[in-house]
């Protein structure tokens, strides 16, 4: 640990939890309001830990709905913040997802995935909030969120959400699940100085006259897409912000020339940078005649499947999502052109499955290997729906093979 600044530094064997908290510190996170539910508490109790340490703020709330608002105050503030909860809690804080969305507001939510609907369970692993997590709040409006495989992978993957969000002034998703969050492995801390770190665009007290200044001023062209620079309370400006339809001082504007104007905003800043925002993984696409489109820890029990299928002789390749919103459509519609099918390992009923089906729009089929959550996926179950797909025979297992067919024919 960097005693000076209380950072840490170097390898740790740590709890995925554990690695995303010290990522967020690492990116600059000072505000940190929260509510234990499980299996993200471990994330609040390390925040609750080191925030004094790095001279940051924690507060346990009384409710997910009152940490989601907490975050967007601090940010107001100028500070970097975060909150973390599962699927429940996850359900309560839409509504203020979509006022963060509409203040162009930049934080950090991450969402530790566990088996629903409703309380269903709270210790076991499920990836059921993907759609949610998509089209949760109401409204029109682009997201950004990100899946990691691994606690190296929370820990990176934590930062990359904080660059996002203040690059862009809005809040971003972290999509995690039980298993990466609760799995203990190695994380590599780089000292400060190698990590690449965002800070929002600030206007500070006399850098523009207050009479002129917009917080939400479109760009000189009068394109949709542009980001404005923020400013915090209390740096000399009068600032106005509401989730009514606004102008580009803050202030409502009831009227739809407006409303036109706000949302294609809040879309276009984010459409139009997809090639910075969305990364993939990719492995042997090059003679695949299936390809595995996956994410978070059913991407990582897909490896062993996949390198079994190819020494059975069908040329399998990988496709890992590790930003899934904005859905990366462009590499799912160029595969497709050329391959037979899609296999989408997932710990729900087919909620990505579904997304890549739309963007093959019938140039491949799309298999489902599913359960409904409570444990990972079983690689034999990976594989045989790999066999299906390809054309090839299934081995016969003890548990039923749970594998969606194509879902076009459905």
């Amino acid at each position: 640990m960097s005693e000076s600044k209380g950072l840490l530094t170097g390898e740790h064997f740590m709890l995925g939890d554990h690695a995303c908290a010290e990522g967020a510190i690492l990116a600059g996170c000072r505000f940190f309001a929260g509510y234990p539910i499980t299996p993200a508490t471990e994330i609040a109790e390390r925040m609750s830990v080191r925030m004094p340490q790095v001279s940051g703020v924690y507060i346990q709330m009384e409710d997910e709905l009152a940490s989601m608002n907490a975050i967007l105050g601090a940010s107001w503030a100028g500070a970097k913040s975060m909150t973390a909860t599962s699927g429940p809690g996850f359900s309560l804080m839409m509504e203020n997802l979509g006022l963060g969305i509409m203040l162009e507001t930049p934080c950090v939510l991450v969402d530790v995935q566990r088996g629903g609907p409703s309380t269903g369970l709270p210790t076991l692993v499920g990836q059921q909030d993907m759609l949610q997590a998509r089209w949760g709040s109401h409204g029109d409006y682009e997201i950004i969120a990100l899946c990691p495989t691994s606690p190296q992978e929370l820990f990176d993957l934590t930062i990359r959400a904080f660059n996002l969000s203040e690059k862009y002034r809005t809040p971003v998703l972290v999509m995690t699940d039980a298993e990466v969050g609760h799995m203990t492995e190695k994380v590599i801390i780089p000292p400060q100085d190698e990590i690449e770190i965002v800070n929002r665009p600030q206007v500070r007290q006399g850098d523009v006259e207050p009479d002129r200044f917009r917080i939400f001023r479109d760009s000189p062209s009068g394109g949709n897409g542009y980001i404005s620079p923020m400013t915090s309370a209390g740096e000399g400006y009068r600032i106005h912000v509401t989730g009514l339809t606004h102008d580009e001082r803050g202030y409502p504007a009831m009227n739809a020339k407006a409303h036109e104007w706000n949302v294609m905003r809040l879309v276009n800043k984010i459409r139009t940078h997809r090639d910075d925002i969305i990364q993939v993984e990719e492995q042997n696409l090059g003679d695949a005649e299936v390809v595995v489109v996956s994410y978070g820890i059913s991407a990582r029990t897909s490896l062993w499947p996949i390198e079994q299928a190819r020494r059975e002789g069908i040329r399998v390749g990988y496709l890992r999502l590790i930003t899934v919103w904005p859905f990366p459509e462009e590499h799912i519609r160029e595969v497709a052109k050329r391959i037979r099918a899609f296999v989408v390992p997932e710990i729900n009923l087919g909620q990505i499955a579904r997304e890549v089906e739309r963007c093959a729009a019938g140039q491949a089929q799309v298999w489902g290997a599913n359960c409904p959550g409570g444990d990972i996926l079983e690689p034999n179950h990976v594989l045989n729906v790999i066999r299906q797909a390809a054309g090839r025979p299934v081995e016969l297992m003890d548990q039923p093979l749970n594998a969606s067919s194509p879902l076009a024919e459905e």
